[in-house]
């Protein structure tokens, strides 16, 4: 079995070199690994830092942030047939000697995906609580969306096994927790959890990625209503579609309503052209969601597709 360790670091010198060290040299099922280091642009020494450290580095010229990072590593996975892929922080907030045990589920053929879950002893030490209620709040997203129980989905420590390294097909640029997760439960992938170890520092260190909370909640969203108009298009625009025809209707039977009560349907005549364009409105929505579920499948033939490319240069290699 072939592991990568995959590290994305921005502007991460002080801690390179000790997060990749930090990394056992054995681990138990696994016949050999590397350490990838994808460097997001950074301006000081972390790439220098972190070939030093014996670890093999792939350098974006500019930031692209941690999306474009990751499917940088998926690529180089797949490019040098990788059968599981660990990602990990390079702050030093996670236990690198968890690593054997994250990756058990995927070489017990377990699990095709396994996520790091920090919360399952509630919330950590030095946390920020609005950070622990906002990703409280994206699980509960998250898991309604997949129909399965998440605790923790914006966990930066997780494993991928050969099938989901084959079969991810990633969008969003500012973050690919919430997407992968989406992507494998939609193709009928295992997504277990497994509760990490953390470490928040007192010193109050700031994120690379969500350094502005509301920024960052802004910006996932994004993707997750993306992820959730191209993978359930029906639901997507159908829901809204309903809405929008539920309000109309009710405008409408309000004027109609005073209509039956006053015999006039001044002064809220108004309320019956309200309604018409709400109807209108939620049936062009309905519309495009029945035209969205036709081209969804055609997505997911594309997606077989890709899945065959990618298996067969795997193969091939």
């Amino acid at each position: 079995m072939k592991l990568l360790v995959y590290i994305p670091a921005f502007n991460e010198e002080e801690t390179i070199k000790e997060a990749i060290k930090a990394i056992p040299k054995n681990i138990d099922g696994v016949d050999s690994f590397d350490i990838l280091v994808v460097d997001d642009g950074s301006t000081d020494r972390t790439a220098q830092f972190a070939k030093d450290a014996g670890a093999i580095v792939v350098s974006h010229g500019v930031n692209k942030n941690v999306g474009m990072a990751f499917r940088t590593a998926l690529d180089y996975a797949r490019d040098h047939r990788y059968e599981i892929l660990v990602s990990i922080d390079a702050d030093r907030q996670f236990n690198a000697n968890q690593i054997p045990e994250i990756i058990k589920p995927i070489l017990n053929n377990e699990a095709n995906m396994v996520l790091g879950n920090r919360f399952a002893e509630g919330m950590p030490e030095n946390m920020p609580k609005t950070k622990y209620w906002g990703n409280k709040q994206m699980s509960k997203l998250i898991s309604f969306i997949s129909k399965q129980t998440f605790r923790d989905v914006s966990c930066g420590f997780r494993a991928y096994g050969i099938e989901s390294i084959l079969r991810l097909n990633l969008f969003g640029k500012f973050t690919y927790t919430q997407e992968t997760i989406l992507d494998m439960a939609t193709k009928g992938m295992r997504i277990v959890e497994f509760p990490v170890d953390v470490t928040y520092f007192k010193n109050g260190r700031v994120s690379r990625v969500a350094a502005n909370v509301l920024s960052y909640a802004v910006k996932t969203l994004k993707i997750i209503l993306r992820s959730l108009r191209d993978y359930k298009p029906m639901f997507f625009f159908g829901g809204s579609g309903g809405v929008s025809v539920g309000i109309g209707l009710l405008f409408i039977i309000a004027m109609f309503i005073h209509y039956f009560i006053t015999g006039e349907f001044t002064p809220y005549k108004f309320f019956g052209f309200i309604g018409l364009g709400f109807l209108i409105w939620g049936a062009l929505l309905f519309v495009i969601g029945l035209l969205a579920d036709m081209m969804n499948r055609l997505r997911m033939n594309q997606e077989r597709i890709l899945y065959r490319l990618n298996k067969d240069r795997f193969d091939r290699k």
